[in-house]
C-alpha cells in the first residue's frame, strides 16, 4: 500500500498517472489495433464493428460501477488505515464481479441481434456486427475480473502492477489480430469475429496475470475464502459509490446510440467516419483521463484521512494538468486532424467525416478534462450523484435539440459535431459548480486523524 496522505500532492498525481497513463494508452490499442485490420475490410466492416463495439459502454458502465466503488472505498480504507474493511470490500467486490459476468453473457448472447439491426445501416453492417459482438461478449464478461483487481490496487495507491499486464494483453492482442482477422500464416482469416476474438483471449490472459499477482505479491488486499459470502450491506456500500458513475457511461451508450442513428440515412461511410472519429478522440482523452484516474485515490485516501486543504489541492492540481495536457492536444487537432486518421483508412469520404468530427469536437477538450477531473473528486468524496447529474443534463440538453435538427431541411453531420461541443461545455459549468458545493458541504466535516507511520510501496 502506498500512503498518499503525505508529500506533495502533484508529485503523487504525476506518479500514478503515468502508468494509468501507459496502461490506458496500450488498452485503447486494442480497440485501434483491431480498427486497423477491420479497415481494410471495406466501409460495412469498419460501421459494424463501431456499431457493436457500442456495447461497450454498457459493459463499461456496470464495471465502473464495481470499479469506482472498489476503488473509493478502499482508498479510505487506506487513508484511516482500516486494512480488514479494505479487504473485505475487495473479496466482496469479486463476488459481485463474478455475477455480472454471467449476466453480461445471458443478456448479451439475447439482445445482440435486435441491438445491431436497429442501429445498422444496411445488411452487410448488421452481420458485421453481430459477428464481432458474438466473439467478443466472453471478453467483455472477463473485464469484471480485471478492473475489480485493478482498481482494489488502485485505491491502496499502486498502478504500476496493473499497467504492466494492460501492456501485456496489448502485446498478445497485437500478434493475434494479424493471424485471425487477416489469416497471416494460417490463411484462413476470419475477419471481423477474428478481431474479436484475438481481444477475447488477450483478456483471458490478462486475468491469468492478475489472479498470479494477487496470489503471490500482493498482501495488503488479498483473496480470502472466508470473506467471498455475500454480505449485502458491503454490497449497499460498493453500488452507492459504484452506481451513479455507472449511470454515466450508460449515458454514454445512449448518447453514442442517438448519434449512430440519427447518421444513419448518410449511410455506412459516415458511421465509419464517425466510429474512426470517436475512437481516435477517446486515445485523445487518455492523458486527462488518467489524471483524473489518479485523482480519485490521492483525493480519497486524504478524504479518509481528514485533510480538507489536500483534498481541494488535489482537485487544483489535476485541473490545471488536465487543461493544459488538452488545450495543447486541440491545437494540434486544430493543425492536421487527418493526420490522427489517416493510419486507418484510405477512403476519401470516410476520412472527410472523421477529420472534420475531430476539428469540431477538439474545442471541448478542455472542457472534457474539467469533467474528468471533477469526476474523480467526487468519486474521492464518496458522493458520484452530482457527476450523473450533469451527464444527464447534457443527454438531455443534446438528444432533444438534435432530434430536432435532424428533420430540418439541409441537415449536415457538424451540425451535430457543434450541438455536442456546446452541450459539453454547458456540462463542464455543471460539474464545476456541483463540486464547489460538495466542497462547502463535506469538507468542514473532515477531522485529521492522528497521524500513523507510512506503509510501505510495494
Amino acid at each position: 500500500m502506498k500512503d498518499l496522505t503525505q508529500g506533495s500532492i502533484p508529485g503523487h498525481l504525476l506518479r500514478m498517472a503515468v502508468p494509468i497513463a501507459i496502461g490506458m494508452l496500450f488498452q485503447m490499442l486494442y480497440v485501434l489495433i483491431d480498427l486497423y485490420f477491420v479497415a481494410q475490410l471495406g466501409d460495412a466492416a469498419i460501421a459494424g464493428v463501431g456499431t457493436a463495439g457500442n456495447v461497450q459502454f454498457i459493459i463499461m458502465a456496470v464495471t465502473q460501477v464495481l470499479g469506482v466503488g472498489t476503488m473509493a472505498l478502499i482508498a479510505r480504507a487506506a487513508g484511516r488505515k482500516d486494512e480488514a474493511d479494505a479487504n473485505l470490500v475487495f473479496n466482496q467486490s469479486l463476488l459481485l464481479g463474478l455475477l455480472c459476468a454471467g449476466l453480461t453473457l445471458l443478456g448479451g448472447y439475447s439482445v445482440a441481434g435486435g441491438y445491431i439491426r436497429t442501429l445498422a445501416a444496411d445488411p452487410a453492417t448488421v452481420q458485421a456486427g453481430l459477428d464481432y459482438l458474438h466473439w467478443f461478449l466472453p471478453g467483455m464478461a472477463l473485464q469484471f475480473a480485471l478492473v475489480g483487481m485493478g482498481s482494489a490496487l488502485r485505491g491502496t495507491g499502486i498502478a504500476k502492477p496493473t499497467m504492466v499486464v494492460q501492456v501485456l494483453t496489448v502485446i498478445i492482442n497485437a500478434l493475434l489480430a494479424p493471424v485471425l482477422i487477416a489469416g497471416w500464416g494460417t490463411g484462413k482469416p476470419l475477419g471481423v469475429a477474428g478481431a474479436a476474438l484475438a481481444s477475447t483471449l488477450a483478456i483471458v490472459a490478462g486475468v491469468v496475470m492478475m489472479v498470479v499477482y494477487f496470489v503471490r505479491l500482493e498482501h495488503y488486499v488479498y483473496f480470502d475464502r472466508k470473506l467471498l459470502a455475500p454480505q449485502p450491506a458491503v454490497w449497499k456500500r460498493i453500488l452507492a459509490i459504484g452506481l451513479p458513475p455507472g449511470g454515466e457511461f450508460a449515458l454514454m451508450f445512449v448518447y453514442m446510440g442517438v448519434m449512430y442513428w440519427l447518421i444513419r440515412h448518410f449511410g455506412a461511410a459516415a458511421q465509419a467516419g464517425f466510429g474512426i472519429g470517436s475512437r481516435v478522440m477517446q486515445a485523445i482523452f487518455l492523458p486527462a483521463m488518467a489524471i483524473a484516474f489518479a485523482t480519485a485515490p490521492v483525493a480519497g485516501q486524504n478524504a479518509g484521512a481528514g485533510y480538507g486543504d489536500r483534498v481541494r489541492e488535489t482537485f487544483r492540481s489535476a485541473a490545471v494538468m488536465g487543461a493544459v495536457i488538452m488545450f495543447a492536444l486541440t491545437l494540434i487537432c486544430q493543425w492536421r486532424p487527418q493526420v490522427f486518421v489517416a493510419p486507418f483508412t484510405n477512403e476519401t469520404d470516410v476520412v472527410a467525416v472523421a477529420a472534420e468530427f475531430l476539428g469540431i469536437a477538439s474545442w471541448n477538450f478542455v472542457a472534457s478534462g474539467l469533467i474528468f477531473s471533477a469526476s474523480g473528486m467526487f468519486q474521492a468524496l464518496g458522493n458520484t450523484v452530482p457527476a450523473l447529474l450533469s451527464s444527464a443534463g447534457r443527454l438531455v440538453t443534446f438528444v432533444i435539440p438534435a432530434i430536432w435538427l435532424s428533420s430540418r431541411p439541409g441537415f449536415q453531420l457538424h451540425h451535430l459535431w457543434w450541438l455536442s461541443v456546446t452541450t459539453l461545455a454547458l456540462q463542464a459549468v455543471m460539474s464545476w459548480l456541483l463540486l464547489q458545493r460538495e466542497f462547502r458541504r463535506r469538507l468542514p466535516q473532515l477531522q485529521p486523524r492522528a497521524a500513523a507511520p507510512a506503509a510501505p510501496a510495494e
